[in-house]
Protein backbone atom coordinates (compact mmCIF):
# COMPACT_ATOMS: atom_id res chain seq x y z
CA UNK A 1 0.00 0.00 0.00
CA UNK A 2 1.16 3.46 -0.75
CA UNK A 3 1.89 6.29 2.55
CA UNK A 4 -1.45 8.48 2.47
CA UNK A 5 -1.02 11.74 4.31
CA UNK A 6 -4.00 13.15 5.89
CA UNK A 7 -4.19 16.81 8.14
CA UNK A 8 -7.32 18.66 9.19
CA UNK A 9 -7.41 22.37 9.51
CA UNK A 10 -8.65 24.72 11.98
CA UNK A 11 -9.61 25.92 15.59
CA UNK A 12 -13.69 26.29 15.78
CA UNK A 13 -16.08 27.69 17.98
CA UNK A 14 -19.55 26.78 16.87
CA UNK A 15 -22.92 27.69 18.14
CA UNK A 16 -25.12 30.56 18.52
CA UNK A 17 -23.75 33.24 20.08
CA UNK A 18 -20.13 32.38 18.89
CA UNK A 19 -19.84 35.93 17.42
CA UNK A 20 -19.76 37.17 20.79
CA UNK A 21 -16.50 36.12 21.81
CA UNK A 22 -14.32 37.30 19.02
CA UNK A 23 -13.48 40.63 20.81
CA UNK A 24 -12.49 38.71 23.99
CA UNK A 25 -10.26 36.15 21.66
CA UNK A 26 -8.19 39.23 19.92
CA UNK A 27 -7.87 40.77 22.88
CA UNK A 28 -6.08 37.68 24.70
CA UNK A 29 -3.38 37.71 21.81
CA UNK A 30 -2.28 41.14 21.92
CA UNK A 31 -4.49 42.57 18.72
CA UNK A 32 -6.29 46.08 18.99
CA UNK A 33 -6.99 47.37 15.62
CA UNK A 34 -8.86 44.05 13.62
CA UNK A 35 -10.06 45.11 9.50
CA UNK A 36 -13.03 43.60 9.01
CA UNK A 37 -13.57 42.27 5.66
CA UNK A 38 -16.54 41.80 3.87
CA UNK A 39 -18.95 42.96 1.56
CA UNK A 40 -21.15 45.75 -0.05
CA UNK A 41 -24.70 44.04 0.84
CA UNK A 42 -23.52 42.68 4.14
CA UNK A 43 -21.95 46.37 5.16
CA UNK A 44 -25.07 48.40 4.89
CA UNK A 45 -27.09 45.46 6.80
CA UNK A 46 -27.77 45.41 10.55
CA UNK A 47 -26.09 42.10 11.17
CA UNK A 48 -22.64 43.57 10.58
CA UNK A 49 -23.94 47.04 12.85
CA UNK A 50 -24.86 44.12 15.64
CA UNK A 51 -21.57 42.03 15.23
CA UNK A 52 -19.75 45.61 15.99
CA UNK A 53 -21.36 46.18 19.00
CA UNK A 54 -19.73 42.88 20.67
CA UNK A 55 -16.15 44.10 19.36
CA UNK A 56 -16.11 47.42 22.18
CA UNK A 57 -12.51 48.10 23.32
CA UNK A 58 -11.05 47.52 19.96
CA UNK A 59 -10.63 50.09 17.40
CA UNK A 60 -12.47 48.76 14.17
CA UNK A 61 -12.26 49.29 10.50
CA UNK A 62 -14.65 48.00 7.85
CA UNK A 63 -13.66 46.79 4.09
CA UNK A 64 -17.08 46.48 1.97
CA UNK A 65 -15.37 46.50 -1.21
CA UNK A 66 -16.48 42.66 -1.87
CA UNK A 67 -19.25 41.85 -4.00
CA UNK A 68 -20.25 39.47 -6.77
CA UNK A 69 -17.57 36.50 -7.40
CA UNK A 70 -14.30 37.87 -5.74
CA UNK A 71 -11.68 39.48 -7.72
CA UNK A 72 -7.97 39.95 -7.43
CA UNK A 73 -8.69 43.65 -7.32
CA UNK A 74 -10.71 43.74 -4.04
CA UNK A 75 -8.07 41.65 -2.68
CA UNK A 76 -5.95 44.35 -3.61
CA UNK A 77 -8.08 47.51 -2.47
CA UNK A 78 -8.49 45.08 0.70
CA UNK A 79 -4.74 45.34 1.42
CA UNK A 80 -4.69 49.23 1.08
CA UNK A 81 -7.32 49.21 3.42
CA UNK A 82 -5.60 46.80 5.92
CA UNK A 83 -2.52 49.36 5.64
CA UNK A 84 -4.18 52.80 5.94
CA UNK A 85 -5.61 51.53 9.03
CA UNK A 86 -2.80 50.09 10.23
CA UNK A 87 -3.91 47.21 11.08
CA UNK A 88 -2.85 44.30 13.27
CA UNK A 89 -5.38 41.45 12.30
CA UNK A 90 -7.95 40.50 9.89
CA UNK A 91 -12.12 39.41 10.61
CA UNK A 92 -13.65 37.90 7.73
CA UNK A 93 -17.28 38.56 7.43
CA UNK A 94 -19.78 37.32 5.20
CA UNK A 95 -20.64 34.31 2.74
CA UNK A 96 -17.25 32.71 0.62
CA UNK A 97 -16.65 35.60 -1.64
CA UNK A 98 -16.00 38.05 1.47
CA UNK A 99 -14.06 35.23 3.27
CA UNK A 100 -11.85 34.32 0.13
CA UNK A 101 -10.74 38.28 0.05
CA UNK A 102 -10.18 37.96 3.32
CA UNK A 103 -7.74 35.38 3.53
CA UNK A 104 -5.01 36.94 0.56
CA UNK A 105 -5.65 40.78 2.34
CA UNK A 106 -2.82 39.61 4.50
CA UNK A 107 -0.82 38.18 1.85
CA UNK A 108 -1.09 41.27 -0.21
CA UNK A 109 -0.71 43.64 2.80
CA UNK A 110 3.10 42.00 3.86
CA UNK A 111 4.07 40.63 0.73
CA UNK A 112 5.69 42.18 -2.40
CA UNK A 113 3.81 41.89 -6.12
CA UNK A 114 -0.03 41.69 -6.88
CA UNK A 115 -2.03 39.08 -5.25
CA UNK A 116 -2.27 37.29 -8.77
CA UNK A 117 1.61 35.95 -8.64
CA UNK A 118 0.61 34.21 -5.07
CA UNK A 119 -1.82 31.40 -7.18
CA UNK A 120 -0.32 27.63 -7.31
CA UNK A 121 0.13 27.83 -10.69
CA UNK A 122 1.25 31.21 -12.00
CA UNK A 123 5.12 30.33 -13.81
CA UNK A 124 7.13 32.63 -11.78
CA UNK A 125 4.70 31.76 -8.30
CA UNK A 126 5.97 34.12 -4.81
CA UNK A 127 6.86 32.29 -2.13
CA UNK A 128 4.28 33.07 0.68
CA UNK A 129 7.42 33.46 2.82
CA UNK A 130 6.31 35.30 6.20
CA UNK A 131 3.70 35.40 8.13
CA UNK A 132 0.59 36.75 7.84
CA UNK A 133 -1.28 38.79 9.77
CA UNK A 134 -3.40 37.06 12.65
CA UNK A 135 -7.01 35.65 10.54
CA UNK A 136 -10.31 34.65 12.20
CA UNK A 137 -13.46 33.62 9.96
CA UNK A 138 -17.10 34.24 10.74
CA UNK A 139 -19.57 33.03 8.03
CA UNK A 140 -22.80 34.46 7.61
CA UNK A 141 -23.77 31.29 4.95
CA UNK A 142 -23.59 28.09 4.87
CA UNK A 143 -22.34 26.98 1.20
CA UNK A 144 -18.66 27.13 0.23
CA UNK A 145 -17.53 26.53 3.76
CA UNK A 146 -14.29 28.79 2.60
CA UNK A 147 -13.87 29.44 6.88
CA UNK A 148 -12.40 26.01 7.24
CA UNK A 149 -10.06 25.96 3.64
CA UNK A 150 -6.88 26.74 3.01
CA UNK A 151 -7.06 28.02 0.08
CA UNK A 152 -8.53 31.17 -1.76
CA UNK A 153 -10.68 31.44 -4.84
CA UNK A 154 -10.45 34.99 -6.86
CA UNK A 155 -10.62 35.96 -10.20
CA UNK A 156 -9.34 37.63 -12.83
CA UNK A 157 -10.38 40.82 -13.27
CA UNK A 158 -10.23 40.81 -17.14
CA UNK A 159 -11.08 37.35 -17.82
CA UNK A 160 -13.82 36.29 -14.83
CA UNK A 161 -11.11 33.22 -14.86
CA UNK A 162 -10.72 31.82 -11.10
CA UNK A 163 -7.82 31.47 -9.93
CA UNK A 164 -6.40 29.77 -6.92
CA UNK A 165 -3.77 30.48 -3.89
CA UNK A 166 -3.12 28.01 -1.83
CA UNK A 167 -1.26 27.53 1.70
CA UNK A 168 -1.95 26.24 4.83
CA UNK A 169 -1.14 29.80 5.96
CA UNK A 170 -4.49 31.03 4.89
CA UNK A 171 -5.96 29.31 7.28
CA UNK A 172 -8.32 31.22 9.77
CA UNK A 173 -6.83 30.62 13.56
CA UNK A 174 -9.91 30.63 14.74
CA UNK A 175 -13.43 29.86 13.24
CA UNK A 176 -16.79 31.67 15.18
CA UNK A 177 -19.39 29.64 13.35
CA UNK A 178 -22.80 31.28 14.61
CA UNK A 179 -25.73 30.11 12.94
CA UNK A 180 -27.58 33.21 14.03
CA UNK A 181 -25.60 35.45 11.66
CA UNK A 182 -27.94 33.11 8.69
CA UNK A 183 -30.90 33.68 10.27
CA UNK A 184 -31.61 36.43 7.69
CA UNK A 185 -30.68 34.47 4.45
CA UNK A 186 -33.73 35.01 2.28
CA UNK A 187 -34.89 31.69 0.80
CA UNK A 188 -33.24 31.84 -2.74
CA UNK A 189 -29.76 32.14 -1.00
CA UNK A 190 -30.47 29.70 1.50
CA UNK A 191 -31.48 27.15 -1.45
CA UNK A 192 -28.04 28.26 -3.63
CA UNK A 193 -25.71 28.17 -0.57
CA UNK A 194 -27.27 25.14 0.89
CA UNK A 195 -27.25 23.29 -2.96
CA UNK A 196 -23.26 24.17 -3.13
CA UNK A 197 -22.77 22.52 0.80
CA UNK A 198 -24.45 19.27 -0.23
CA UNK A 199 -22.59 19.42 -3.51
CA UNK A 200 -19.03 19.69 -1.67
CA UNK A 201 -19.88 16.91 0.47
CA UNK A 202 -21.46 14.58 -2.77
CA UNK A 203 -18.79 15.26 -5.12
CA UNK A 204 -16.00 14.71 -2.49
CA UNK A 205 -17.76 10.94 -1.53
CA UNK A 206 -17.71 10.50 -5.22
CA UNK A 207 -13.89 11.27 -6.05
CA UNK A 208 -12.12 8.15 -6.91
CA UNK A 209 -8.96 9.74 -4.52
CA UNK A 210 -8.01 7.72 -1.20
CA UNK A 211 -9.27 9.80 1.96
CA UNK A 212 -11.63 7.70 4.20
CA UNK A 213 -11.79 10.14 7.11
CA UNK A 214 -13.30 12.72 4.25
CA UNK A 215 -15.52 10.06 2.84
CA UNK A 216 -16.99 9.69 6.36
CA UNK A 217 -17.24 13.44 7.03
CA UNK A 218 -18.84 13.62 3.15
CA UNK A 219 -21.44 11.26 4.00
CA UNK A 220 -22.28 12.83 7.17
CA UNK A 221 -22.50 15.83 5.65
CA UNK A 222 -24.40 14.83 3.08
CA UNK A 223 -26.98 13.31 5.13
CA UNK A 224 -27.27 16.31 7.68
CA UNK A 225 -27.69 19.16 4.16
CA UNK A 226 -30.06 16.19 3.39
CA UNK A 227 -32.24 16.53 6.61
CA UNK A 228 -31.99 20.37 7.05
CA UNK A 229 -31.91 22.01 3.65
CA UNK A 230 -35.81 22.11 2.77
CA UNK A 231 -36.48 22.96 6.73
CA UNK A 232 -34.03 26.07 6.20
CA UNK A 233 -35.63 27.68 3.15
CA UNK A 234 -39.30 27.10 4.58
CA UNK A 235 -38.35 28.32 8.09
CA UNK A 236 -35.61 30.85 7.59
CA UNK A 237 -35.69 30.95 11.66
CA UNK A 238 -35.63 27.58 12.19
CA UNK A 239 -32.38 27.83 14.57
CA UNK A 240 -31.64 24.21 14.66
CA UNK A 241 -31.92 23.49 10.71
CA UNK A 242 -29.38 27.04 10.64
CA UNK A 243 -26.78 24.59 12.44
CA UNK A 244 -27.39 21.85 10.57
CA UNK A 245 -26.57 23.92 7.76
CA UNK A 246 -23.60 25.28 9.03
CA UNK A 247 -22.14 22.20 9.88
CA UNK A 248 -23.06 20.51 6.77
CA UNK A 249 -21.24 23.57 4.86
CA UNK A 250 -18.11 22.87 6.86
CA UNK A 251 -17.93 19.55 6.39
CA UNK A 252 -18.23 19.67 2.80
CA UNK A 253 -15.39 22.07 2.91
CA UNK A 254 -13.14 19.79 5.17
CA UNK A 255 -14.27 16.70 2.62
CA UNK A 256 -13.30 18.49 -0.50
CA UNK A 257 -9.58 18.35 0.44
CA UNK A 258 -10.03 14.61 -0.94
CA UNK A 259 -10.60 17.08 -3.89
CA UNK A 260 -14.39 17.73 -6.42
CA UNK A 261 -15.67 16.77 -9.50
CA UNK A 262 -17.14 17.37 -13.23
CA UNK A 263 -20.10 19.71 -11.45
CA UNK A 264 -17.67 21.81 -10.04
CA UNK A 265 -15.40 21.96 -12.91
CA UNK A 266 -18.81 23.00 -15.27
CA UNK A 267 -19.92 26.10 -12.75
CA UNK A 268 -16.26 27.29 -12.42
CA UNK A 269 -16.92 27.43 -16.16
CA UNK A 270 -20.63 29.71 -15.98
CA UNK A 271 -19.28 31.23 -12.98
CA UNK A 272 -16.63 33.11 -15.43
CA UNK A 273 -18.33 33.15 -18.62
CA UNK A 274 -21.96 34.24 -17.16
CA UNK A 275 -21.04 35.50 -13.67
CA UNK A 276 -23.73 33.17 -12.02
CA UNK A 277 -23.85 32.49 -8.26
CA UNK A 278 -21.41 29.26 -7.66
CA UNK A 279 -24.06 27.64 -5.67
CA UNK A 280 -26.81 28.21 -8.24
CA UNK A 281 -24.37 27.12 -10.55
CA UNK A 282 -23.42 23.73 -8.92
CA UNK A 283 -27.39 23.24 -8.46
CA UNK A 284 -28.05 23.66 -12.25
CA UNK A 285 -25.46 21.02 -13.07
CA UNK A 286 -25.12 18.63 -10.52
CA UNK A 287 -28.28 16.58 -11.37
CA UNK A 288 -27.01 16.17 -15.39
CA UNK A 289 -23.31 15.74 -13.99
CA UNK A 290 -24.29 13.06 -11.61
CA UNK A 291 -26.90 10.95 -13.79
CA UNK A 292 -23.76 10.70 -16.37
CA UNK A 293 -21.35 9.67 -13.54
CA UNK A 294 -23.29 6.75 -11.85
CA UNK A 295 -23.06 3.89 -14.35
CA UNK A 296 -19.69 4.66 -12.88
CA UNK A 297 -19.27 4.08 -9.12
CA UNK A 298 -23.26 2.89 -8.48
CA UNK A 299 -22.01 1.41 -5.44
CA UNK A 300 -21.91 4.85 -3.82
CA UNK A 301 -24.59 5.95 -4.71
CA UNK A 302 -26.72 3.45 -2.73
CA UNK A 303 -24.28 4.71 -0.03
CA UNK A 304 -25.90 8.29 -0.69
CA UNK A 305 -29.32 6.96 -1.21
CA UNK A 306 -29.29 5.22 2.15
CA UNK A 307 -28.29 8.40 4.15
CA UNK A 308 -30.64 10.32 2.77
CA UNK A 309 -33.39 7.60 3.04
CA UNK A 310 -34.55 8.25 -0.66
CA UNK A 311 -36.72 4.92 -1.52
CA UNK A 312 -35.46 3.34 -4.52
CA UNK A 313 -31.88 3.14 -3.84
CA UNK A 314 -29.07 4.39 -5.87
CA UNK A 315 -30.59 5.01 -9.32
CA UNK A 316 -33.47 7.05 -7.37
CA UNK A 317 -30.61 9.40 -5.83
CA UNK A 318 -30.66 11.89 -9.13
CA UNK A 319 -34.49 11.93 -9.74
CA UNK A 320 -34.57 12.62 -5.84
CA UNK A 321 -32.09 15.51 -6.29
CA UNK A 322 -33.65 17.12 -9.15
CA UNK A 323 -37.32 17.08 -6.69
CA UNK A 324 -34.91 18.58 -3.67
CA UNK A 325 -34.19 21.74 -5.81
CA UNK A 326 -37.64 21.77 -6.93
CA UNK A 327 -39.09 22.13 -4.02
CA UNK A 328 -36.42 24.60 -2.33
CA UNK A 329 -37.05 26.87 -5.32
CA UNK A 330 -34.15 26.04 -7.88
CA UNK A 331 -35.77 25.83 -11.24
CA UNK A 332 -35.20 26.37 -14.73
CA UNK A 333 -32.71 25.14 -17.49
CA UNK A 334 -29.31 27.14 -17.84
CA UNK A 335 -31.08 29.07 -20.59
CA UNK A 336 -33.11 30.14 -18.42
CA UNK A 337 -30.69 31.47 -16.13
CA UNK A 338 -29.45 33.39 -19.25
CA UNK A 339 -26.87 30.43 -20.84
CA UNK A 340 -26.80 31.25 -24.44
CA UNK A 341 -25.45 28.67 -27.30
CA UNK A 342 -22.73 31.41 -27.81
CA UNK A 343 -21.30 30.44 -24.67
CA UNK A 344 -20.54 27.07 -24.52
CA UNK A 345 -17.22 26.98 -26.69
CA UNK A 346 -16.08 29.31 -23.99
CA UNK A 347 -17.13 27.28 -21.01
CA UNK A 348 -16.21 24.14 -22.76
CA UNK A 349 -12.35 25.44 -23.02
CA UNK A 350 -12.91 26.72 -19.16
CA UNK A 351 -14.02 23.39 -18.00
CA UNK A 352 -12.31 20.98 -19.85
CA UNK A 353 -8.57 23.07 -18.03
CA UNK A 354 -10.31 23.12 -14.77
CA UNK A 355 -8.74 21.07 -11.88
CA UNK A 356 -11.72 19.43 -10.64
CA UNK A 357 -12.55 16.94 -12.67
CA UNK A 358 -9.21 14.90 -12.71
CA UNK A 359 -11.13 14.09 -9.28
CA UNK A 360 -14.60 12.82 -11.05
CA UNK A 361 -15.21 9.09 -11.00
CA UNK A 362 -15.67 9.38 -14.72
CA UNK A 363 -13.10 10.86 -16.98
CA UNK A 364 -14.26 13.89 -18.89
CA UNK A 365 -13.35 14.94 -22.22
CA UNK A 366 -14.06 18.42 -24.48
CA UNK A 367 -17.02 16.25 -26.16
CA UNK A 368 -18.62 15.06 -22.75
CA UNK A 369 -18.44 18.88 -21.69
CA UNK A 370 -20.16 20.04 -24.29
CA UNK A 371 -22.87 17.46 -23.94
CA UNK A 372 -23.53 17.91 -20.58
CA UNK A 373 -23.69 21.57 -20.86
CA UNK A 374 -26.08 20.62 -23.91
CA UNK A 375 -28.17 18.59 -21.74
CA UNK A 376 -28.41 21.20 -19.00
CA UNK A 377 -29.62 23.89 -21.29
Amino acid sequence: MSINGFSFPTAIKFGAGARKEVAAHLKSKGLKRPLIVTDKALGALPVLAEFRLHLEGLDVAVFSGVFGNPTASQAMDGAAAYKAHQADCVIGFGGGAALDVAKVVGIAATHPGHILEYVWDHPQVRPISGELPYFVALPTTSGTGSEVGRSSVISEDDTHLKRIIFSPKVLAKVVFADPELTLGLPPHVTAATGMDALTHNIESYLSPAYHPLCDGIALEGTRIAARALVTAVREPGNRQARSDMMMASMMGAIAFQKDLGAVHSCAHALGAVCDLHHGLANALMIDTVLDWNYETVPEKFEELAHVCKVAGGGKAFVPWLRELKKTVGITGSLKDHGVKPEHLPRMVEIATDDICHQTNPRPCTPADFKRLFEEAM
